[in-house]
């Protein structure tokens, strides 16, 4: 049916969206930005889950959209640093002016600094979300050099490069463990976790790059390391941020890029928060947080079905299974974004969720652990006492 292959087309619209919203400046940068946020927090909550499995006879078509990503995101971020030029960089405003009869210069001059925020603010989240999101599902697919590449140019606008070999060689192994840093442990802030899990991700990351160069026999600090080359890719973005607009248009890249990555790490944080798993278990759907969020899922590349993407990580978006008995999440992903945002509601939300888990999904070595990590953790202040009692009492 030709409709399941075109919800998935949905985050072009909504990039499409960004663009013209930047573009027409002013009052409509933010009104696109509030469209934006409504239309993922209000669709996920009006039109319910989507538990559909089509099965696809051209899935290439679904893997061409994924590309289209580069040039769209790409025309984003040019859009937004041209709109904070104070000049006309390649005369893309009076390009635009003269094909669309609206006067984009005119509109980008009349741009209040709050309008300006929102550009800021929708930026980072297309960086996020066109970028991020599709290149996670690109980079997942080691074995096609055009996706890898174009996946990685993807995340170098978020600094992020090494996302495609952390992720992939890392996060995949050691999920739901103390080893991952993606994992954010029972009690922990998301604010924190986006630093110590930025940090120790590089750290594996470039770890991981160094095992493989030692085994060819060659040094770390050379171009063979992907750490490196991807670092060189996001550096070369930014000295195009300063051509087309000095240093104030750099710095904005790099706070849209930051917010970006940002974005990443506060979903690692609520994938999995709290989890807990015994090293010695495979991973199993069990051990991520999953929604079946409706537009979430269609403007997300499935990426809500979590929990089946951590059992099969070479499973294609399209072909994931909803997994409708796995630990649910609170909501769909912005929504669910927002709360994280607000720590003292998101521990008010999570912790009876995570005490639900021990009781329904763990085994008894990973009730040890989850006593363990409750014990470590302020998950104290806010759980049940009797509950956790009956819990861990029956391991």
């Amino acid at each position: 049916m030709i409709f399941h292959y075109l919800k998935y087309f949905i985050f072009h619209i909504i990039g499409i969206v960004a663009l013209a919203s930047i573009l027409a400046g002013g009052a409509y940068i933010s009104v696109g930005l509030v469209a934006i946020f409504m239309a993922y927090i209000i669709g996920d909550a009006v039109l319910g889950d989507d538990t559909s499995t089509p099965t696809f006879s051209h899935p290439a078509i679904l893997t061409i959209q994924l590309w289209f990503a580069l040039p769209l995101l790409s025309a984003i971020v040019f859009a937004a640093a041209w709109s904070m030029s104070s000049g006309d960089p390649l005369q893309f405003g009076a390009f635009i002016t003269e094909l669309s009869g609206y006067d984009i210069l005119a509109a980008r001059d009349a741009t209040t600094w709050i309008h300006h925020v929102s550009t800021g603010i929708v930026t980072g989240l297309m960086i996020g979300m066109i970028g991020t999101i599709t290149a996670h599902e690109l980079t997942h697919r080691t074995w096609d050099p055009t996706s890898m590449f174009i996946g990685r140019w993807l995340l170098a606008f978020s600094f992020d490069t090494i996302f495609s070999i952390e992720h992939v060689y890392g996060h995949h192994r050691y999920v739901s463990t103390i080893s991952d840093p993606a994992t954010a442990p029972r009690g922990r802030n998301v604010y924190f976790h986006i630093l110590a899990s930025t940090i120790k991700g590089n750290i594996s990351a470039w770890d991981i790059e160094k095992k493989r160069l030692g085994k060819r026999g060659k040094s770390a600090l050379s171009l063979g390391n992907g750490v490196i080359r991807g670092h060189l890719m996001s550096l070369s973005i930014v000295l195009a941020a300063f051509i087309i607009g000095g240093l104030p248009v750099m710095m904005f890249f790099i706070a849209c890029g930051l917010w970006g990555k940002a974005l990443l790490e506060i979903v690692n944080y609520m994938e999995h928060y709290g989890m807990v798993r015994d090293p010695s278990v495979p991973v199993q759907p069990r051990h991520s947080w999953n929604t079946n969020k409706r537009v979430s899922s269609w403007a997300m590349f499935n990426l809500t079905r979590h929990s089946h993407h951590h059992a099969d990580g070479d499973v294609p978006y399209q072909d994931l299974k909803p997994y409708p008995d796995a630990p649910m999440m609170i909501n769909g992903y912005l929504a669910t974004i927002t709360i994280a945002l607000f720590p003292p509601l998101w521990h008010k939300l999570m912790t009876p969720k995570v005490l639900a888990w021990d009781q329904q999904y763990a085994t008894k070595e990973e009730l040890i652990l989850a006593k363990k990590a409750n014990e470590r953790s302020g998950i104290n202040r806010f759980r049940d006492a009797n509950l956790q009692s009956k819990i861990y009492n029956a391991a």
